[in-house]
């Protein structure tokens, strides 16, 4: 039969692909040995085919802090599910950029968490389960009233063969009966292909992508596709090889298999630290979703950070869209304060020390233009000043300017040079480096000296 030609928006051209993509059935496993060495670095290969950029007019973020990010951590209390569901809630905004978020439904708890989500009555993030493929599954989603869920579909031949002990004709037939059993509850189907990074693109995983898209065809349900780069092997580089080209298996998803953009979704992992730019890759060429976790909390190295993701988001369209990045600031203190998880301080956006500068000559400048030395106005964006690390470089003016930052003083209430507290801290400043020190002072040393050296009525304004 012959294949439809159909229009394509982006390049106003009308688009005929002729091939054909059949399961190709192997007796052993292609693990990709010659990518995969397991006694040697993975190699990153190339073959110079290359891909047009396809970024959809709609991209979004979803969430996996509930099930991902709960498989590296003690598992989160309700109350602090609930708490976070409306963090992201207000993160996203009016427009919903942050479209989803799955959960688990396994336990009690999971459970009580979903019920007092739903209660908030928000239509973003929407509320999805991440299940066991089994039937009792599938109608506990059902009952609860969820329209959408996760099934596992592993695609490599690792898992395949090694794991499952079955064929790749074995698996799709598996894998699809399980679809079928999902959408006949009702309920949207969410694929996530498990190790997509080492498996056959063409020999499985566009054969299964094509069937997949007749069961959304015959049920009138969405089928979605999660492209999971479980191990992070994925590599954005132009004319990498697939597997691993995370452009080359967008544009096989999409325009092989026929996925929509709106039901492929990028999930990406941190091993080789290239979990936000190959997110950002799957934007643009052609995934509409790309799967995070707060933090970049999940198994391993962790997932891509949700946070990184907002501001991917505004550099490429120019605009957060109504996103509201000063709640990133909220979570990030409710996680230290109330979770006690300790964010590492030189993580971006969030770490205690990211728009801290500490070399004398880059404070120097900041504290005539903060422009300078500081990404973009923190302040403004992050509710996070810049700060300036005090050290025997830093002199009045910087000691001041810390104090004013810190404690987050209305110009009327700030400090000059010529304050006394700031000439106590900078004489104590300059006897720890008579003394030999040689390392910035910490934030704690100049809480502590500024504690014992202010009267109530200072008290009173540094901390209220």
């Amino acid at each position: 039969m012959d294949r439809p030609v159909y229009y394509n928006p982006h390049t106003n051209l009308l688009r005929l692909e002729e091939h054909i993509y059949p399961l190709v059935d192997v007796e052993e496993p292609n693990v990709f040995r010659n990518l995969f060495p397991y006694d040697e670095v993975p190699k990153i290969a190339f073959n110079e085919r290359v891909v047009p950029h396809n970024m959809p007019e709609e991209v979004w973020i979803t969430d996996t802090t509930f099930r991902d990010g709960q498989q590296s951590r003690t598992p989160y209390t309700t109350d602090q599910i609930v708490r976070l569901y409306d963090y992201m809630h207000r993160l996203g905004g009016p427009k919903g950029k942050i479209r989803a978020s799955e959960f688990f439904l396994y336990s009690k708890k999971d459970r009580d968490a979903v019920y007092k989500c739903m209660e908030r009555g928000y239509e973003f993030p929407e509320i999805t389960a991440w299940i066991r493929a089994s039937k009792k599954d599938f109608e506990l989603v059902r009952e609860i009233g969820l329209k959408e869920t996760g099934i596992l579909v592993s695609c490599s031949d690792y898992h395949i063969f090694y794991k499952m002990k079955m064929t790749r004709k074995q698996a799709m037939e598996h894998y699809l009966s399980v679809v079928r059993e999902c959408l006949e509850t009702g309920v949207a189907a969410r694929c996530h292909l498990e190790d997509i990074t080492r498996a056959d693109i063409y020999g499985f995983v566009i054969p299964f992508c094509l069937e997949l898209m007749k069961l959304q065809e015959e049920y009138h349900l969405p089928v979605k596709i999660r492209a999971c780069d479980t191990m992070g092997y994925g590599v954005n580089f132009s004319g990498a090889v697939i597997p691993r080209s995370v452009q080359g298996i967008i544009y096989g998803l999409n325009v092989n298999a026929g996925v929509p953009c709106e039901n492929l979704e990028w999930h990406g992992h941190n091993d080789f630290y290239k979990a936000v730019t190959n997110s950002t890759t799957a934007w643009l060429y052609g995934a509409c979703g790309v799967n995070c976790s707060l933090f970049g909390i999940g198994e391993r190295t962790g997932n891509t950070p949700l946070e990184a993701m907002v501001f991917e988001y505004a550099q490429l369209k120019g605009t957060l869209d109504g996103m509201e990045p000063t709640v990133i600031t909220e979570m990030a203190e409710y996680y230290e304060k109330e979770i006690g998880f300790h964010i590492p301080p030189q993580t971006p956006f969030v770490g205690k020390n990211f728009n801290v500068t500490r070399a004398g000559i880059h404070a120097d400048g900041l504290l005539k233009n903060q422009e300078i030395y500081n990404i973009f106005d923190t302040d403004k964006l992050l509710n996070r000043p810049p700060l300036v690390a005090v050290s025997n470089t830093s002199g009045l003016a910087g000691i001041a300017h810390w104090i004013n930052s810190y404690f987050r003083l209305r110009e009327e209430d700030g400090m000059d040079k010529n304050c006394g507290l700031v000439k106590i801290v900078k004489e104590w400043v300059d006897e720890q480096y008579e003394e030999g020190r040689v390392t910035v002072i910490t934030d704690e040393e100049l809480l502590k000296i500024i504690d014992e050296n202010i009267d109530d009525s200072m008290r009173e304004i540094l901390y209220k």
